[in-house]
């Protein structure tokens, strides 16, 4: 991983499952990032959510994604 890259995590279930009922979604409402993409974790398959957390300033955003 390159240090400009953000951190790619692959969520657990249960952290999933928190995540669904915090925001009332389901897993096909996330954003899409391709498999295929560089920066998905080798033990990612199609279905997983990630997230990933950017360095902005003093505090940090999270992103998620579903590969597609």
């Amino acid at each position: 991983m390159h240090i400009l890259q953000p951190k790619h995590t692959k969520l657990k279930p249960d952290e999933l499952q928190i995540l669904l009922k915090k925001y009332n979604i389901s897993v096909s409402q996330f954003p899409k990032i391709k498999a295929e993409d560089p920066s998905v974790p080798e033990s990612c398959a199609k279905g997983d959510v990630l997230k990933i957390e950017r360095k902005e300033e003093d505090k940090i955003i999270t992103y998620y994604r579903v590969v597609a």
